[in-house]
């Protein structure tokens, strides 16, 4: 390249089908996931909200409600994300305006968390006589829950673990999720709870392949 003459710009390559674009979609999630332990921790608070569901017979409404609040919640996380890595791309050195800017967008995610946590306390104080009357069902998952979720949290986690431990916690959780299943009052809290543990072991995954072509 001469003198004077301009760097090439970066061409993205653009996605030619339809599952193209969702396998970009679904590797910005799980990079999300391994990469931002923000992330994580409303993944495990979402695998709690799920088992809530499933022990508690909900409205539509309702359940509507909670599964909206937590998608909302991912979908900023992951805005958040993404503007961080822009910032970080455009500003190769401390700026105040780039602070200010990651700052704010980690603002909004903490006020949308903050509103979730809200609105669940909202529906379990209006269902506290529907709660107090399923004290068993309530009990038994979360007797299957708690393990599920440190299995998830053990996944996720980024310490380095033999493989072994790894299919271990992948194994005993989706054990866990199928033992659920039976006591279940909601399909759709299930059918939550299985999409974040597949989300969950796709990270596990990812983290394992990105330390060994480092």
């Amino acid at each position: 390249m001469s003198v004077g003459e301009r760097p090439p710009l970066f061409q993205a390559t653009r996605p030619n089908t339809f599952w193209a674009s969702v396998s970009y979609a679904w590797a910005g999630l799980v990079h999300t996931v391994v990469h931002q332990r923000n992330m994580r921790m409303h993944m495990l608070a979402a695998m709690m909200v799920g088992f809530v569901g499933t022990g508690i017979p909900l409205g539509l409404a309702e359940k509507v409600t909670m599964i909206f609040c937590v998608l909302l919640v991912f979908f900023a996380e992951v805005l958040n994300s993404a503007l961080e890595h822009l910032v970080d791309l455009a500003v190769q050195q401390f700026d105040e305006k780039a602070r200010v800017t990651k700052n704010a967008a980690a603002a909004g995610v903490l006020v949308l968390a903050l509103g979730t946590v809200v609105i669940f306390a909202a529906v379990l104080v209006h269902n506290v006589d529907t709660i107090a009357s399923h004290g068993v069902q309530i009990q038994r998952q979360v007797v299957l829950g708690v393990p599920f979720i440190i299995c998830a949290g053990g996944l996720m986690h980024e310490s380095p673990k033999p493989i072994a431990v790894d299919w271990l916690f992948g194994v005993v959780g989706f054990l866990l999720w199928v033992a659920s299943l039976p006591f279940s009052e909601s399909a759709v809290f299930s059918a939550m709870n299985f999409g974040l543990w597949v989300v969950t072991v796709a990270a596990a995954r990812e983290r394992r392949l990105t330390r060994v072509t480092a």
